[in-house]
């Protein structure tokens, strides 16, 4: 049901919570509260933090009581419950969580999609105190999506992917006979839109650093598998390397060959060919390592022994 904006609300923050800027905890509870009025509720000190007034940018401590004030929220489509979509489970414990996304699934909402993984699973686990993504893939990419369940986790792991300690591999079949069994890629990337606003990322020198390296495991007549190793994470950075080299990931909309496309839809690859094969890493509280693997999934697997042989 919609906030009838009648009444105070007091919100204990939870150990699992602290950590969290006062604006966002605020926006992530405050659902279809237009996000400038969450910011002049703050600015005006109608929202208090154990009694006094804070800066949007004061971050959330365990045990503090939040005031918010009385604020209607408008009923609108998003605020329809999150369909529980198939999301398996690969791995999971009190800290963190791993999911097997499908292709097609956005990770979260917005841009014109209503609901995505995070909303449907915080709609599936109503007792979750704490479900943050970790991370994100494109919405046509599968494969493993990391959750965390409490903020130290995410907070740790936000640190390892900055320092580069998740070893991410991906597989993608591309177009042509890739030629080298082990390529590194070095090209700075750089983020534009277009007249229409669609966001297109290209390789530029005045971009930022991105690096992948590529291994080449099957190779056929026409098209190639490889496996990507991220060494940065930047948008779209396997799918652009790949295009720059001239081997343009199977299916893809954005970067990808699209008569070569049309011509695949017949084959059975309906989809781009880019799946978030395995992450190794350290476990965020213990520091034991923890590896996580998500099999091809099944359209992309007969695709593979039809047209790609194994060299």
């Amino acid at each position: 049901m919609p906030d009838d904006g009648k009444a105070v609300r007091w919100i204990e923050v939870a150990e699992e919570e602290a950590g969290q800027r006062i604006d966002n905890y605020l926006l992530a509870r405050l659902k279809g509260v237009p996000k400038t009025h969450v910011y002049r509720i703050l600015r005006s000190g109608e929202v208090r933090v154990n009694s006094r007034r804070v800066q949007a940018s004061r971050r959330v401590e365990a045990g503090d009581r939040i005031r918010i004030p009385p604020v209607r929220v408008a009923e609108r489509e998003s605020d329809v419950p999150a369909p529980h979509f198939k999301l398996p489970v690969l791995f999971e414990d009190d800290a963190f969580l791993a999911i097997d996304k499908p292709a097609g699934l956005a990770v979260h909402g917005g841009s014109g999609v209503a609901h995505g993984v995070i909303e449907s699973l915080r709609s599936m686990r109503p007792q979750a105190r704490y479900l943050e993504l970790v991370h994100r893939l494109d919405r046509e990419t599968s494969g493993v999506l990391l959750v965390a369940k409490r903020r130290p986790a995410l907070t740790a792991l936000h640190e390892a992917l900055r320092t580069r300690a998740i070893d991410k591999r991906y597989l993608a079949a591309v177009g042509g006979r890739f030629r080298n069994l082990l390529q590194r890629v070095r090209l700075a990337l750089e983020e534009e839109r277009n007249a229409g606003g669609e966001k297109r990322v290209r390789v530029s020198d005045g971009g930022q650093e991105a690096e992948t390296v590529f291994r080449r495991l099957a190779r056929g007549e026409r098209f190639s598998l490889v496996e990507a190793e991220l060494l940065t994470g930047r948008t779209h950075q396997i799918r652009v390397h790949l295009a720059h080299l001239g081997h343009p990931i199977l299916g893809d909309p954005k970067y990808g060959d699209f008569e070569l496309n049309k011509e695949l839809r017949g084959m059975g690859l309906r989809r781009m060919f880019l799946h978030a094969a395995s992450l190794a890493l350290a476990h965020p509280i213990t520091g034991e390592p923890v590896r996580i693997e998500s099999p091809l999934p099944s359209d992309l697997a007969r695709f593979r022994e039809t047209w790609i042989a194994t060299t």
